[in-house]
This record gives C-alpha cells, sequence and structure tokens, in this order.
C-alpha cells in the first residue's frame, strides 16, 4: 500500500524475536496483576546470542504498560509495540490496545526476571538512557560479552554509586560478569565487546560515536564470521544456527515471532502505521516459468536507458508472490472475490494494449512494483501473442520543486497553470531547461523562473 503512504514509501516489515522474561517477584503497579503470569518482552534480532544476558534494559523515562495476551499471560512493552502485537493477533482483545496498568521505566527497576538459555538464574532490570521508544518493544536485552553498548551501561553502572541509588539499584543487581557465547576470528576467544571497548579507550556509555564504530565491528564479525561455544549448537557458525535457536525458542514458549516496520511509515490520514496479519490474495509473481516470459519480454523491450533496464532485471530477481488487493477505497472488485478491491499498483496494467504506439511513460519509482507487474500480466492474458506485449517503457525522474519532492499534504506545490501565472511561459521554460535531464529528477527552481523573467 506504498500509495497510501505519505512517508516510509517502500518500507517493508522487519521481524524480531519477541523473548519472553517471566516476572519472578512483582513489585510495584506489577504487584496488582498477580496472580497472572507476567513477563517483560524484548525485541531481538539475534537469538542466537541469548546465551549471554545478564540483565535486562528499559528506558528510565519511557512509558509502558501491561497487556493481556491471548493466552491470558501480561506482557510489559511501549504502547507503539503493543499496537502493532493486536494487530498481528498476538493480544487477546483485537484491534485495539487495552492496557491493564501503565507506568515509567524507573517504577520497574530492579525486578527480578527468569530468562531464557542465560546461565544467570535471575537477572535484574536496570536503566539505560538510550532505549528509544520508536523501534522494538522499549524492553531490550543485555548481553555485554558482544554488544558495546551493553557493556557500557554495565561499566557506567558498576563504576557509579550514585546513578545505582537514583534508580534504587544494588550492588548485587550489577554483581554480574560477560559470558563467553561466539568464538571471532579477530578476538578468539576473548569476549568481543570487551576488548574492542578496551582497545578503543571507550570507558562510558557517553562515548556514543566510539560505540557506534565498536558495535560495527564487533556485530557483523560475530555475526558473519562468528562460531557459537555454549549451549545445544556449540561449534556451529552463527549465521547457520540463528534460525534454529529462534524456532527453539518459540517451540519452547519462551518467545514469540513480532513483526514491524523497519523505519516510520506515516498514512495519508496522518497515522503511524503498523505491520498486520490478514488474510491476503497473492499474485504469484516470481513463479518459474511466468518469469522467464517476463524475462523474454524485457530483452525484447526498448526502455530507452540502461539503468532503466537494470532496475528492471533487478526487481524481476527479487519480485515473489505480491498481495494485490484490499478491502477497501476505489477499484475494481476482485471477480472471484467481490469483498476485496484491487489495490492501486495492481490494476490498470493492461490497458497499454490498446496504445497506437506502444511506448509507456512513466516514473522511475514505478519500475519496481506497477511496471513489472505490467510486464507481468500482459505476458499471462498473452502468453502466445508476443505482438500484445509491450514494446518501450520511458521511465523519467520526479519533478522536485526547490529540491524538495512535490507534495500537497506538505504545501510544496505547483500547478501548472500557477506556475504560468507567475512567471509566465519564457520563465517556466527557462527554469525547466535548467532542471535536470533523463531520469535524474528534474529541480523547478523558483529563483532560476524569476532571474530568467528579469534577465528577459
Amino acid at each position: 500500500m506504498d500509495h497510501d503512504r505519505s512517508s516510509g514509501e517502500g518500507v517493508g516489515p522487519q521481524e524480531y524475536t519477541l523473548i519472553k522474561m517471566r516476572g519472578q517477584e512483582l513489585h510495584g503497579k506489577l504487584a496488582s496483576l498477580a496472580p497472572k503470569v507476567v513477563f517483560l518482552i524484548a525485541a531481538t534480532l539475534r537469538p542466537e546470542t541469548m546465551y549471554g544476558q545478564t540483565n535486562c534494559w528499559l528506558g528510565p523515562d519511557l512509558n509502558y504498560i501491561a497487556v493481556e495476551a491471548k493466552n491470558g499471560n501480561v506482557y510489559v512493552c511501549t504502547k507503539r509495540a503493543a499496537r502493532n502485537m493486536v494487530y498481528q493477533g498476538m493480544l487477546r482483545v483485537e484491534n485495539k490496545v487495552l492496557p491493564i496498568v501503565e507506568m515509567k521505566g524507573y517504577e520497574l527497576m530492579g525486578t527480578k526476571l527468569t530468562a531464557p538459555l542465560t546461565s544467570y538464574k535471575t537477572i535484574y532490570t536496570l536503566p539505560m538512557m538510550t532505549v528509544k521508544e520508536d523501534k522494538g518493544t522499549g524492553v531490550v536485552t543485555s548481553v555485554p560479552s558482544d554488544a558495546p553498548d551493553d557493556f557500557a551501561a554495565l561499566i557506567d553502572l558498576k563504576n557509579k554509586p550514585a546513578l545505582r541509588e537514583k534508580y534504587g539499584i544494588t550492588e548485587e543487581m550489577v554483581n554480574v560478569e560477560p559470558v563467553p557465547i561466539i568464538d571471532v576470528p579477530e578476538f578468539g576467544t576473548l569476549i568481543s565487546a570487551p576488548s574492542v571497548c578496551q582497545m578503543m579507550g571507550i570507558k562510558s556509555q557517553n562515548d556514543k560515536e566510539k560505540l557506534v564504530e565498536a558495535k560495527e565491528k564487533v556485530y557483523l564479525r560475530g555475526f558473519y564470521e562468528g562460531t557459537l561455544i555454549i549451549g545445544e549448537f556449540k561449534g556451529k557458525k552463527v549465521q547457520e544456527v540463528k534460525k534454529a535457536i529462534q524456532e527453539k525458542l518459540v517451540k519452547a514458549g519462551e518467545a514469540e515471532l513480532y513483526q514491524e516496520p523497519e523505519k516510520q511509515i506515516i498514512s495519508r490520514s496522518g497515522d503511524e502505521c503498523v505491520v498486520a496479519l490478514c488474510d491476503q490474495w497473492y499474485l504469484d509473481y516470481g513463479e518459474s516459468e511466468w518469469r522467464k516470459q517476463v524475462e523474454q519480454s524485457l530483452s525484447d523491450l526498448d526502455t530507452y536507458h540502461g539503468e532503466v533496464r537494470r532496475n528492471f532485471e533487478a526487481t524481476i530477481d527479487w519480485l515473489k508472490g505480491h498481495t494485490c488487493a484490499r478491502t477497501y477505497g476505489l477499484g475494481t472488485r476482485l471477480p472471484w472475490d467481490e469483498k476485496w478491491v484491487i489495490e492501486s499498483l495492481s490494476d490498470s496494467t493492461i490497458y497499454m494494449a490498446y496504445y497506437t504506439f506502444n511506448l509507456r511513460a512513466s516514473g522511475k519509482d514505478l519500475v519496481p512494483n506497477h511496471l513489472t507487474y505490467y510486464l507481468y500480466n500482459h505476458t499471462a492474458i498473452w502468453p502466445t501473442l508476443k505482438e500484445m506485449w509491450p514494446t518501450g517503457i520511458r521511465a523519467n525522474g520526479h519533478l522536485l520543486l526547490n529540491s524538495e519532492k512535490m507534495s500537497k499534504s506538505t504545501g510544496n506545490f505547483l500547478t501548472l497553470t500557477d506556475a504560468l501565472d507567475k512567471y509566465g511561459a519564457d520563465g517556466m521554460r527557462l527554469a525547466l531547461a535548467n532542471a535536470g535531464d533523463s531520469i535524474e529528477d528534474a529541480n523547478f527552481e523558483t529563483q532560476v523562473a524569476d532571474s530568467g523573467v528579469l534577465r528577459l
């Protein structure tokens, strides 16, 4: 539904493993939830590192809620994460977030938890100032052996009694040591994060730029070159066992699969979008025989520009089943299931067969979707009539206005009529001639139009 977005076009869903950390002794507002089982749930991209958990991070000033899961247990996370979960059928009530309790992060500090896979029988919730509300669940697993951020934050708490006291954290709660879990070639059996922090002179979580660099070094090397040295998958490459460990955790009821947008997406109605789990009709783009026909169609097609052809080839390479219908809005009803309407990028993909000159002129942003569907659909409707297949596609760039995308919703917008009234035909022609060529974005600069009029 890219065309229903005001920002975040092209952004897809990101899958996380939700790690369930069970509350051992509930205090404060969480105590009111007894006798229900309460889990703090952390979203991670690295389930294989859960062997090295030493504690759990919360943002002290973040807002958290407790919500009832489908099985009657209680999950603690941010409201934003719960809103994604509710549309994925993970909570008791569908399509609406109903908090049982609301609380600030600092009210949850020092909570005793049982976490999966770790060698520590009890871990504690501790404060981390950099936990964000706009990604994941606001609950973060801490693996100081392989995450420089975690190591730096843990050292801060160990070395700063005043910081511990502020959040009611005792010395016992931070009396943990990093657990070696991954053998990384550069560091051998040394613990990666402490080693790289020492090498780079990182003293605390305030060394933000160095920590970003350290994370890149450790994270990439650990995932692509590391070997697990603990647990039942000991001796295997990290990237080979990630999925197996995820499945093991889910099967044991210690984790769930959860998705959210890779980045923020805002709809045209101004709402923040979520990932929803729902029934869908798919067109089976990418099916081997169909794809061969499309590749043949592309080889006979005039694209007028090498970059356009390369973009088509790349799209055909990754495009698989595409969701082609939705339950609202204007459009053609799906013939075999009329409660569905064909979505705008899938619709209107064969009328070009009636062109007197079969040349399709369109925007370059439609190559990875609408225009590729257009190639697929022509070959499906007329598999043996090549004369009905597209013969030319000319893709152009966008028209920018003063280096910004034209958008009615933001007010950066100029109609042809308004431009003619303001600058006249000659001023416009000079600005357009200066704007750019081919598939580059053309930038209409009002300053150029103004100065052109004055020169004339």
